[in-house]
């Protein structure tokens, strides 16, 4: 009988860590590369990895935070005015030798001072700030390990598509993509001086759609429709209506649904990110306009217009 191998899961900790380095990259985007002596340890399971970032209150000390088992609900107990800010982001880079994480933060407002604690911190973020990430010890997999990017051997093309929250995780997915992958990314900034660079294969476009434009601002979301649209005409899928597409309220409901690795068997592949009715929206384009079946379809709704 052969020897059954020990499956170690990763488990989720707190990495003690501070700011090294801040780099703007445009008027929507700033990078916060944060260093560690515990960051040895952390273990990134894909290329769109969601970690929790952890700020103290103005004022406070990182020790507010609680930790070691059922740190959570310790955590939701606290008073308003102590709980630490806990926030979603996704892992632009991990390097080693230094050990270094990168996250690229959106500046939600930070001008007209409306900004939420994360982006308004970020901001003023200078070497030496302390923080903590609460992500995997090791490597994991599947999306329970916070990382939905999974396509299917059968997929021929990909589409990708999302708002300016989206953009770092889309960076990191095209970045890592095999150098024969097609396909089309829809990503929507604010202006024209949030357009990155990236190191995209030869057979993947991006397109970037700008809201800020001469004759007014665009509301949020409402290019990304007709680009993907396009997107899929041009790849050839195929239109029509299939049946079956549950509504979802996104206003009492989470939008999030990803197939499970190894599930889907289509030849188009579609990854959607950002503000929730603009992905409910997408993901009737794909499903049922252009019936890209639903096991290959992830949609995530990172956010909610007018909801904090």
């Amino acid at each position: 009988m052969a020897e059954r191998t020990e499956v170690r899961r990763p488990q989720y900790v707190m990495f003690r860590t501070r700011v090294a380095r801040a780099q703007r990259l445009g008027p929507s985007f700033v990078r916060i590369t944060f260093t560690g002596e515990d960051l040895h340890r952390f273990g990134i399971g894909g290329d769109d990895q969601r970690v929790k970032l952890i700020l103290p209150q103005p004022g406070r000390p990182l020790s507010d935070m609680p930790g070691g088992d059922g740190w959570y609900p310790r955590w939701q107990a606290m008073p308003d005015e102590i709980r630490p800010t806990l926030r979603t982001y996704t892992v632009r880079a991990y390097r080693e030798d230094p050990f270094e994480l990168d996250i690229d933060f959106v500046l939600h407002g930070v001008d007209s001072g409306h900004s939420g604690p994360a982006s308004a911190w970020a901001a003023a973020a200078a070497p030496g700030d302390e923080a903590l990430l609460l992500g995997p010890d090791r490597p994991g997999s599947g999306r329970m390990w916070g990382c939905e990017w999974s396509p299917p051997e059968t997929a021929r093309q990909l589409v990708l598509a999302g708002d300016e929250t989206a953009v770092p995780a889309m960076a990191a997915i095209v970045e890592a993509l095999p150098a024969d992958s097609r396909g089309v990314v829809c990503a929507e900034v604010p202006t024209a001086e949030d357009v990155q660079t990236w190191r995209a294969p030869s057979g993947v476009e991006v397109r970037w759609l700008i809201r800020q434009r001469p004759e007014g601002t665009a509301p949020i979301g409402s290019l990304l429709e007709e680009s993907v649209t396009g997107a899929l005409g041009e790849l050839g899928s195929r239109g029509g209506s299939e049946a079956g597409l549950d509504d979802v309220d996104v206003d009492t409901t989470t939008l999030w649904e990803v197939p499970e690795p190894d599930t889907a068997g289509g030849e188009v592949y579609g990854w959607l990110a950002g503000e929730a009715a603009v992905i409910k929206r997408l993901r009737r384009v794909l499903v049922q306009d252009h019936r890209v079946p639903r096991s290959c379809v992830a949609f995530m709704g990172y956010w909610r217009e007018g909801r904090s």
